[in-house]
């Protein structure tokens, strides 16, 4: 029986993989795009093969799940095997509903743009469920999880591949588009999966360090932490402050930071991810 938490998974993979596949029937088929993916594939095989888009992906999720079980493990395959059986169930309906779809914007920029915007937030949600909408989506996982190369870059590279292979097939345009698209595609996944949340962390060297930690904790309501440093010039004892803050606060505490202490050394780091237990 599935619990709460599965539940939410399972909703997220449905809505992501329903984004996904309005991207693909809707503004990539259309405008002749290849923004590497399996329906891209598929669509390129389709030139080929007599097949609909729809079977082409299946066959190739189905593929690629196989890989996908024993490399990955049976619970991100068991939820990948609903996502990319929906995906292509979904764009059937498309097919016997809307046949020979046109355009909406019979402009394949604006096409591209709709789709990695579609697509981006689509992945976003199936990611964070810890599952794929199959294809080369698996690989991805499998380069994110065994190369650790970042989920964005993953997508990225075998979809790259797909995207060259447009080339014999359509236009310079569309190969083009293809490319772009594929690239700020990596680009709009991390950004929904990191930047909705990316923290960053301020490490502080300053004069004023009693008024700069009192600050972060009753004016910021935020947590610090302090490291005894030795400087390597003068052998000097300072004192370091680090801090975790949202984009709210560190743009307060920037601010705070110029007032009380212009002269304060200050780096920044961004944080992708915070996990810890909130003090009552």
């Amino acid at each position: 029986m599935l619990n709460r938490r599965a539940i939410k998974d399972y909703l997220m993979i449905s809505v992501g993989t329903a984004l996904i596949s309005a991207a693909v029937y809707f503004f990539m088929i259309p405008a002749n795009l290849c923004p590497g993916s399996a329906a891209a594939l598929a669509m390129l095989i389709g030139n080929v093969i007599p097949l609909p888009v729809s079977m082409i992906t299946l066959i190739l999720n189905v593929s690629l799940l196989v890989l996908g079980y024993f490399l990955i493990g049976p619970e991100f395959s068991g939820r990948t095997i609903y996502s990319s059986v929906l995906m292509p169930a979904i764009m059937r309906v498309y097919e016997v509903l809307l046949p020979e779809f046109t355009s909406i914007n019979q402009d394949p920029v604006v096409d591209m743009l709709c789709y990695i915007l579609l697509v981006g937030m689509g992945l976003s949600l199936i990611f964070n469920a810890n599952a794929s909408s199959g294809g080369l989506d698996i690989l991805a996982k499998l380069m994110n999880k065994y190369l650790r190369i970042e989920m964005g870059k993953a997508v990225a590279i075998p979809s790259m591949v797909v995207a060259l292979s447009s080339v014999f097939f359509y236009d310079v345009k569309s190969v083009i588009l293809s490319i772009i698209g594929t690239y700020f595609s990596g680009i709009m996944v991390d950004y929904f999966i990191f930047g909705m949340s990316i923290k960053r962390r301020v490490c502080i060297f300053s004069e004023k360090t009693d008024e700069i930690v009192e600050y972060i904790l009753h004016d910021l309501h935020s947590g610090a932490s302090l490291y005894p440093v030795e400087g390597a010039y003068n052998r000097a004892s300072r004192t370091e402050v680090v801090a975790i803050v949202d984009k709210q606060e560190y743009t307060k505490l920037m601010s705070y930071l110029q007032k009380v202490d212009p002269k304060a050394f200050i780096t920044v780091y961004a944080v992708n991810e915070v996990s810890y237990i909130p003090k009552k």
